[in-house]
């Protein structure tokens, strides 16, 4: 990159050359017939159904520049979408971004959003079909995101059965122990920053689950006990936890919690944004899942080991 091209903002450069940089040199996946550059793109959808999700990221409630970078940005974005996606039992195809900035952001930093975006769709085998650009006040990225069913029924909320195993593929409380970690500015623990900057989803488990005959599934992005509060009431059953079975979690960020004088339990039963995969199986699971406790009889409630928990649940938008 030229020195000129370093300083260059978005509204040096106006709206089509921006896109014109972003786009250049990107190979489009098969589902995608049609790429940028027409007023709309054209995917294919054997499955002749498509699911669809959106999700919006903005600067100061969803991420902060002085932490992330501009590609962790993008990783981020496409990851939360893409985990949508693996939810339903589904594989993401393609992803639309709208992303809106102030005009003095330089453009190469809107290219390395593009960047990680397009890093993070490749490891779903999945691209960036299309977008748009717009001047505002602050970062603003809203990302929709395509999924193709492949045959399969979509594993959805309200199919969970008393006798049921609730399990989990991913890992819980890591990002919520990097925010806190950030928060404090403590030294060390660069893998759980990483972890609260970039999340790791357990792709290809939304259709493994599915296979093996998921009767719901979600991805934990609000936290453990909110989310699986959907579930419980989508299906009008209770679900039980087991401690035991979480304790991996907890015990993994044992460290970071004395360090920081808190309770890791916290972090692994309300933390969100890790976005691993929790379902409900009335039969074997799956290679990748574990088992962390039962569906009962309603009503919709979550409890652990028979008692309610009675700190946070989880993230509230507002």
């Amino acid at each position: 990159m030229s020195e000129r091209e370093s300083t260059e903002s978005l509204a040096d450069l106006g709206e089509f050359a921006v896109i014109d940089r972003l786009v250049a040199d990107r190979e489009q996946p098969p589902a995608v017939e049609l790429g940028p550059g027409d007023d709309a793109a054209v995917l294919r959808a054997p499955d002749g159904r498509t699911v669809v999700t959106t999700d919006m990221l903005v600067e100061g409630r969803h991420f902060r520049l002085d932490w992330s970078s501009p590609g962790d940005v993008g990783r981020k974005a496409i990851a939360a979408n893409a985990a949508d996606i693996e939810a339903m039992g589904a594989v993401p195809t393609a992803f639309v971004v709208a992303f809106g900035a102030p005009e003095d952001t330089a453009a190469a930093d809107a290219v390395a959003l593009s960047d990680g975006m397009w890093a993070e769709a490749r490891t779903v085998a999945a691209g960036v079909a299309g977008g748009d650009l717009v001047s505002a006040p602050q970062w603003v990225i809203s990302v929709t995101a395509l999924g193709d069913l492949q045959g399969r029924e979509p594993v959805t909320l309200d199919g969970a059965q008393p006798g049921d195993t609730v399990a989990v593929a991913g890992e819980l409380g890591r990002s919520a122990a990097g925010y806190a970690v950030l928060l404090s500015g403590v030294d060390g623990f660069d893998d759980l920053r990483r972890r609260h900057l970039v999340p790791r989803p357990p792709y290809g488990q939304g259709r493994a689950a599915a296979t093996a005959g998921a009767t719901s599934m979600t991805d934990v992005s609000d936290g453990l006990i909110a989310d699986l509060g959907h579930i419980a009431t989508a299906s009008g059953v209770g679900i039980d936890l087991s401690w035991q079975a979480l304790r991996p979690d907890r015990d993994a960020l044992a460290a970071v919690a004395d360090a920081l004088r808190t309770d890791p339990w916290a972090w692994v039963l309300a933390g969100g944004e890790d976005h691993p995969l929790v379902a409900t199986f009335p039969g074997p699971l799956p290679d990748g899942w574990r088992a962390i406790g039962r569906v009962l009889d309603g009503p919709p409630r979550v409890l652990l080991e028979g008692e309610q928990w009675h700190g946070d649940t989880g993230w509230r938008s507002y």
